[in-house]
């Protein structure tokens, strides 16, 4: 265990965020205050880490010595008087910069002139909220993520008047504690919150369009792009009341940037109460805490699968054609289909339409496959119809693709498919936050793999899945929707043109 910078510390705001630091704060080796506006809450959030540390002794992670060793740590300051000889303060109270602000304008006149003032506002300005402070370079933003001793990382958020020494001090703190301190700067959302926006809304806008339904949407995106839990089941389990308001300020924080628009999707739902799996029902059904998911569509029975042609332009044609090949597939040669052929193509970006018209094929029998992706790396494939895609093909096509056993996704038309969309967008959104200078791009990696769970950061996202690839799916996306959100950012556009690492900084 290191050193920790600080010895004596406060916590003001006992609930669930303040007792997770607490927690971790005690166990290496600080003495932790704790101040609420009720004494009762303090006492509980006490009892409960003593209840915390008696389990890990149970199961064997700690002794009895340590677990009295802890408890000793914590005590509680029923008045902000008595924090006077505490060298930090961390703030986890009410998300309302007029309460911070009163807070810590009291603070600041009773601890000394050395003691370092923190907030852990996940959306709220640090250069704001120290505006009111004599000394504002003692101040900066130190936001952790619930639960805290399970997610390891802790954004160290500079104001505009924070100092380099309280950076690296609180820098210094977290990794003494255990966490991977991740430097950010004073911008909405800082990393997390604001590298998050990219999964969430581009599904509420495929939802919206109802490209598929809300489960098979989930399962595409766990089973082929990797995502621990769907973007539906994810606002189940952080609740709509949570995570619905940090997407619209995030959204007006940025003047309505196309990028973090909104969905009327989760304004309606939570409007009508269905906030997630705490109240029973949110996109799903609880019961007992279970969600209660419909059974897939069963596989179209194989009868007379057809020759297969696929399109010269089709990404990853070779994969492609290799992956028919060992499915047993005909395989015509032709410059052009057979009128008894079933056509595939693999845009990236485009919608089947779209395809379909430019190269003049039968749209009745084209369908497309999301190769974004190379299939040996995924759990499902995913197909998609047009409008005027027969059901007897499309069939064809389900049955041909699931004859190895790998689940097979049928939706409708959508530019860029879910995935490609989905991951294009997170990427592109990461990229605009290293053009911005919201952090570096290793940090962005960092905290979001921590912060959010994703299979990997974004920018080795946009690495694995090849920066010129994303860029054509965004170029195309745009061509599809006329939409400024899917504009590239220049961080991406120039790294793809050279050939360069989503990862690379300049000289």
């Amino acid at each position: 265990m290191n050193p920790t910078p600080f010895s004596n510390i406060a916590i003001i705001g006992a609930g669930a965020m303040g007792r997770g630091i607490a927690q971790i704060a005690a166990q290496s080796g600080c003495f932790v205050w704790l101040h609420d506006t009720q004494r009762s809450v303090c006492e509980a959030a006490i009892s409960a880490l003593g209840d915390t540390w008696e389990r890990l002794r149970e199961r064997g992670k700690l002794t009895v010595t340590d677990r009295e060793t802890y408890r000793s740590r914590l005590g509680i300051a029923d008045k902000l008087a008595d924090l006077q000889g505490c060298d930090l303060v961390i703030e986890a109270v009410v998300e309302r910069v007029d309460i911070k602000q009163q807070l810590f304008r009291q603070l600041e006149d009773i601890v000394s002139d050395t003691a370092v003032l923190a907030t852990n506002t996940s959306s709220l300005s640090v250069t704001q909220i120290a505006s009111v402070l004599k000394r504002p370079e003692r101040f900066a933003g130190y936001h952790f993520f619930n639960p805290v001793p399970l997610m390891k990382v802790v954004e160290v958020v500079a104001g505009l008047r924070t100092s380099e020494e309280t950076c690296a001090v609180l820098t210094r703190f977290a990794q003494a504690i255990g966490h991977a301190p991740v430097r950010a700067g004073d911008t909405p959302g800082f990393i997390v919150n604001h590298a998050g926006r990219g999964y969430s809304t581009e599904a509420l806008r495929i939802l919206g369009e109802r490209v598929s339904d809300v489960p098979t949407i989930d399962r595409i995106l766990r089973d082929q792009a990797g995502f621990r839990l769907g973007p539906f089941e994810l606002f189940d389990l952080t609740a709509l009341d949570v995570s619905h308001p940090v997407i619209e300020s995030i959204y007006h924080q940025y003047f309505e940037e196309p990028r973090y628009r909104p969905s009327v999707i989760t304004a309606q739902r939570l409007a009508g109460g269905l906030l997630g799996r705490k109240v029973g029902e949110g996109f799903y059904r609880y019961v007992n805490g279970v969600a209660q998911i419909p059974p897939e569509a069963q596989t179209p029975a194989e009868e007379s699968i057809p020759p297969v042609w696929v399109s010269p332009r089709a990404a990853r044609r070779q994969e492609l054609l290799q992956l028919l090949k060992g499915l047993g597939a005909r395989i015509e040669t032709a410059a052009s289909p057979s009128t008894e052929a079933l056509i595939l193509v693999a845009p990236l970006g485009f919608d089947v339409t779209t395809v379909a018209a430019v190269d003049r094929l039968d749209p009745a029998r084209t369908i497309g496959i999301d190769l974004l992706l190379p299939d040996s790396t995924t759990r499902r494939r995913v197909l998609a119809r047009n409008p005027a895609s027969r059901s007897d093909w499309v069939s064809a096509a389900h049955a041909l693709f699931a004859r190895d056993g790998k689940v097979v996704s049928v939706i409708r038309d959508s530019g860029g498919f879910v995935t490609q969309r989905v991951i294009a967008t997170i990427v592109n959104i990461a990229s605009d936050m290293c053009q911005q200078g919201v952090c570096s791009p290793n940090d962005l990696d960092t905290a979001v793999t921590r912060g959010l769970g994703y299979p990997q950061g974004p920018l080795a996202l946009g690495d694995a899945c090849g920066p010129a690839s994303i860029l054509e799916v965004l170029f195309n996306l745009q061509t599809v929707y006329g939409d400024p959100r899917y504009r590239p950012s220049p961080w991406l556009r120039r790294r793809g043109a050279l050939g360069l690492s989503l990862l690379h900084t300049e000289d």
